[in-house]
Protein backbone atom coordinates (compact mmCIF):
# COMPACT_ATOMS: atom_id res chain seq x y z
CA UNK A 1 0.00 0.00 0.00
CA UNK A 2 1.09 3.54 -0.63
CA UNK A 3 -0.02 6.92 0.61
CA UNK A 4 -1.16 9.31 -2.08
CA UNK A 5 -0.57 13.05 -1.89
CA UNK A 6 -4.05 13.57 -0.50
CA UNK A 7 -3.27 11.37 2.49
CA UNK A 8 -5.47 8.54 1.31
CA UNK A 9 -4.29 4.99 1.43
CA UNK A 10 -4.16 3.05 -1.81
CA UNK A 11 -4.22 -0.72 -2.04
CA UNK A 12 -2.03 -2.65 -4.46
CA UNK A 13 -4.84 -2.38 -7.02
CA UNK A 14 -4.88 1.40 -6.60
CA UNK A 15 -8.27 1.61 -4.91
CA UNK A 16 -9.01 4.35 -2.39
CA UNK A 17 -10.13 1.93 0.28
CA UNK A 18 -9.40 3.90 3.43
CA UNK A 19 -11.25 7.09 2.54
CA UNK A 20 -14.21 5.16 1.18
CA UNK A 21 -14.46 3.09 4.33
CA UNK A 22 -14.03 6.18 6.48
CA UNK A 23 -16.79 8.06 4.63
CA UNK A 24 -19.13 5.07 4.87
CA UNK A 25 -18.47 4.94 8.61
CA UNK A 26 -19.19 8.67 8.90
CA UNK A 27 -22.46 8.12 7.08
CA UNK A 28 -23.45 5.30 9.41
CA UNK A 29 -22.53 7.45 12.41
CA UNK A 30 -24.76 10.25 11.10
CA UNK A 31 -27.62 7.76 10.71
CA UNK A 32 -27.21 6.49 14.27
CA UNK A 33 -26.94 10.04 15.63
CA UNK A 34 -30.11 10.90 13.73
CA UNK A 35 -32.00 7.93 15.13
CA UNK A 36 -31.00 8.92 18.67
CA UNK A 37 -32.04 12.55 18.09
CA UNK A 38 -35.34 11.49 16.59
CA UNK A 39 -35.98 9.11 19.49
CA UNK A 40 -35.25 11.79 22.08
CA UNK A 41 -37.47 14.18 20.14
CA UNK A 42 -40.25 11.57 20.12
CA UNK A 43 -39.87 10.96 23.86
CA UNK A 44 -39.89 14.66 24.74
CA UNK A 45 -42.36 15.83 22.12
CA UNK A 46 -39.69 18.10 20.59
CA UNK A 47 -40.61 18.37 16.92
CA UNK A 48 -37.45 20.31 16.02
CA UNK A 49 -35.24 17.55 17.44
CA UNK A 50 -37.31 14.95 15.58
CA UNK A 51 -36.79 16.83 12.32
CA UNK A 52 -33.05 17.25 12.94
CA UNK A 53 -32.81 13.53 13.61
CA UNK A 54 -34.56 12.66 10.37
CA UNK A 55 -32.27 15.09 8.53
CA UNK A 56 -29.16 13.48 10.03
CA UNK A 57 -30.41 10.07 8.96
CA UNK A 58 -30.93 11.25 5.38
CA UNK A 59 -27.50 12.91 5.36
CA UNK A 60 -25.89 9.68 6.57
CA UNK A 61 -27.70 7.59 4.00
CA UNK A 62 -26.63 9.92 1.20
CA UNK A 63 -22.99 9.76 2.29
CA UNK A 64 -23.09 5.98 2.23
CA UNK A 65 -24.86 5.87 -1.12
CA UNK A 66 -22.32 8.24 -2.63
CA UNK A 67 -19.44 6.06 -1.48
CA UNK A 68 -21.13 2.95 -2.87
CA UNK A 69 -21.48 4.67 -6.25
CA UNK A 70 -17.79 5.63 -6.15
CA UNK A 71 -16.85 2.05 -5.29
CA UNK A 72 -18.95 0.71 -8.17
CA UNK A 73 -17.42 3.20 -10.59
CA UNK A 74 -13.93 2.18 -9.45
CA UNK A 75 -14.77 -1.49 -10.08
CA UNK A 76 -16.02 -0.67 -13.57
CA UNK A 77 -12.89 1.36 -14.25
CA UNK A 78 -10.70 -1.51 -13.06
CA UNK A 79 -12.63 -3.99 -15.20
CA UNK A 80 -12.19 -1.83 -18.27
CA UNK A 81 -8.46 -1.48 -17.57
CA UNK A 82 -8.26 -5.25 -17.11
CA UNK A 83 -7.12 -5.27 -13.47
Amino acid sequence: MSIARTGTLRSEEGRLTTMSTERKFEGKADEVKGKVKEGVGDATGNEQLQAEGRGDQVKGGLKQAGEKVKDAAEKVKDAVKGK
